[in-house]
């Protein structure tokens, strides 16, 4: 073998060398690698999105990330059926109405005396605008009652409500009474 052909073996040997030194130790450096922020799709059953951090860390198996979430539950009031005087009655001016509605808790939260029934629309025909809601376990079914006052004057009206959480969110289905004030009342 010549000389010139083993001086370019050895350079070859050399370089080869070289980049197995170069891999080894930017492999087994103790630099702190940079962190980034994982992105956490926001639900409505997490209260507050957790900020989770990872960092890249030379192993083969993944770390486990686990990050707590508060679990809250829903409010939906639905709306069933009109329980008495139903939309479109005929009532004299002046005539006390004991309205009642038949609604269910359809959410996930049982409500308590910190919820509340507010007038949205509409004339309050002599009802506080703010009312109780009355306490209800999830997924059952409670009436509601609200006397009214009909208006002297003649024409229809309409007095819609809708339930509303403790923090003063609205939720669920508004409802509502709707009478013709009249003078001849159809039993006349």
């Amino acid at each position: 073998m010549r000389f010139e052909d083993f001086k370019r073996k050895v350079k070859i040997y050399l370089v080869w060398m070289l980049f197995f030194l170069l891999a080894v130790v930017s492999c087994s450096g103790d630099e702190e690698q940079p962190t980034e922020e994982l992105y956490v799709p926001p639900t409505r059953v997490i209260q507050k999105t957790p900020t989770v951090m990872v960092s890249h860390v030379q192993t083969a198996t993944p770390l486990p990330i686990h990050p707590t979430a508060t679990i809250v539950c829903t409010n939906i009031l639905s709306f069933v059926d009109d329980v008495t005087i139903p939309d479109g009655s005929k009532v004299a001016p002046g005539e006390q109405l004991d309205k009642r509605w038949l609604l269910e808790n359809s959410g996930t939260c049982n409500w308590n005396e910190s919820y509340s029934l507010q007038l949205i629309a509409g004339s309050n025909m002599g009802a506080n605008p703010v009312q109780k809601l009355f306490p209800a376990r999830s997924g059952t079914e409670f009436q509601v009652r609200i006397v009214f006052t009909a208006p002297q004057e003649k024409g229809i009206y309409r007095s819609a409500w809708q339930a509303f959480d403790p923090n003063g969110n609205p939720f669920g289905d508004p409802f509502y009474i709707e009478i013709v004030v009249t003078d001849i009342k159809p039993n006349d």
